[in-house]
């Protein structure tokens, strides 16, 4: 058991080190696609394992439950898309003269350092190694989002940097302050930030030293994961990372904040009351919401139009974490993984569409189901994807995230909610449509699609359609996990 648990993380950082050696070679982007794989597998067998118990490793500093086993399984099945599809994606930009050697070979070194950050964040047992991981994800990916070292993306990056780092400096000192109250209850100097021991003292934590380490841990995260006030970085950071990093920044890193804020949630609430965290998620989750719809509906960039997608979701998912139910934490961990999959087609479809016309203008991309059935197609398929239409899993989750809403006399929150997903779902379409159908542009270039690309394109919307028609033993995973997360 503990080989699975650490395997996730070791085999990553060793493809890191491979990339260094040879820099971007066959060899080195073979072994990150195997390090995205390694993930996926431990991820799943795991889950066969662990069932409804908790497994601790090395000291206690590791941890596999049913939480921690669901966002390995997203960060394994989204890593294997993006990193596959990176093969093609950066030869393509080295052939083009977007990259050069050592830009590719510091995309080499950096991805599986991503992969590596992102596991490790959802592994931990210790709060501070959780927001050191955290805060490796945001140096490390910096560097991606700047990969093509353009003005805009040297912006966007600084920005980045910027937002974050303010984030999780004030997430530092939520940590900081958990730690004063877990030492004050009772918890031992050398594990008093072991999420299991906070657990075991959650209910004698200082209410009003926890209440403002939890202010600020929600806070810290939540800009982490583009919550509103914090959530200005997003979209630039998306519109310029490289195709599959925005795959892997959208359709995973954001959920990994998120599955922090989940994880202490039941800590700060036996501490305070269920009633503080929920205000909190609910102001910034239904702000988040309507100012990405309102976004949606004036975006003329393509990019920008999926980060901001991206924002929207986030955005419902912790209007569902206040709800707090086993139907509502279960719902939200579907549609991490529906959203995952669904978002990396879109990303790594754009990538293309950006790539044959040098840029990510809407107004530019025309008739694209004409000029390419694959991209087209798979582009059609993602937004479906995203838009919650049936038989895609994302339907099915919104349905019992607005159950569950209702379950717990949350009907102003829903309505809200409700009325921005309209607004978002209308501007989506409107859109995405302009850009698939009706007559291509004189001179429209051709749309080419390297062979992993494609392969990637086709195993998302293979994926997203059989998670849409069962979700299987995950549907199991998904409970499991609500209920180790206080869900009633």
């Amino acid at each position: 058991m503990t080989t699975l648990i650490v395997l996730p993380i070791l085999v990553p950082v060793v493809a890191s080190l491979c990339s260094v050696l040879l820099g971007w070679r066959r060899i080195s982007a073979a072994a990150t696609v195997a390090s995205a794989l390694t993930i996926l597998g431990c991820g799943v067998a795991l889950g066969a394992r662990v069932g409804d118990r908790e497994q601790l490793a090395l000291d206690g500093l590791l941890r596999a439950d049913a939480l921690s086993v669901t966002m390995l399984i997203v960060i394994g099945v989204v890593g294997t898309l993006a990193t596959w599809a990176s093969i093609g994606y950066v030869g393509a930009e080295l052939t083009a003269g977007h990259t050069d050697a050592r830009g590719a070979r510091l995309y080499a070194i950096l991805t599986p350092a991503f992969l590596a950050a992102m596991a490790l964040a959802v592994s931990a047992n210790n709060i501070g190694v959780v927001w050191i991981a955290v805060e490796a994800t945001t140096v490390v990916t910096a560097f991606l989002v700047g990969h093509r070292r353009s003005r805009a993306a040297l912006e966007a990056t600084w920005k980045y940097v910027m937002v974050c780092s303010v984030g999780i400096t004030i997430a530092f000192l939520g940590t900081v302050l958990l730690h004063f109250a877990a030492r004050h209850a009772g918890a031992g100097p050398e594990d008093a930030l072991h999420l299991d021991v906070l657990a075991a003292h959650a209910a004698a934590l200082d209410p009003a030293v926890t209440r403002l380490a939890g202010a600020l841990l929600l806070i810290g995260y939540g800009a982490k994961m583009g919550l509103a006030p914090f959530h200005t970085w997003l979209a630039d950071a998306h519109s310029q990372a490289p195709a599959p990093v925005s795959a892997l920044m959208s359709g995973v890193l954001l959920s990994v904040a998120f599955s922090v804020l989940i994880r202490i949630k039941p800590i700060i609430d036996a501490a305070v009351g269920p009633g503080f965290l929920r205000i909190g998620l609910l102001v910034t989750g239904l702000t988040t919401l309507v100012i990405a719809a309102l976004l949606l509906t004036v975006t003329s960039d393509l990019k920008r139009m999926l980060a901001y997608s991206s924002m929207e979701t986030m955005g419902l998912i912790a209007v569902a974490a206040a709800a707090g139910t086993k139907l509502a934490i279960a719902a939200l961990l579907l549609h991490v993984l529906a959203h995952g999959i669904g978002k990396s087609v879109l990303f790594l479809a754009g990538g293309q569409l950006q790539a044959a016309h040098n840029s990510t203008a809407m107004d530019q991309i025309t008739g694209v189901l004409s000029r390419s059935r694959l991209v087209g197609g798979a582009f059609a398929a993602g937004m479906v994807v995203l838009l919650g239409l049936p038989p895609f899993a994302m339907f099915a989750s919104e349905v019992a995230m607005a159950i569950s809403l209702a379950d717990q006399q949350l009907m102003w929150p829903l309505g809200l909610a409700m009325l921005a997903l309209v607004v978002a779902f209308t501007a989506l379409v409107r859109n995405s449509g302009r850009m698939l159908l009706g007559t291509p542009q004189a001179g429209s270039p051709t749309i080419r699609v390297p062979l992993t690309v494609a392969i990637s394109l086709v195993a998302g919307v293979l994926l997203s359609l059989a998670l849409g028609v069962t979700a299987g033993p995950l549907a199991d995973l998904f409970t499991t996990a609500a209920t180790q997360l206080g869900g009633q």
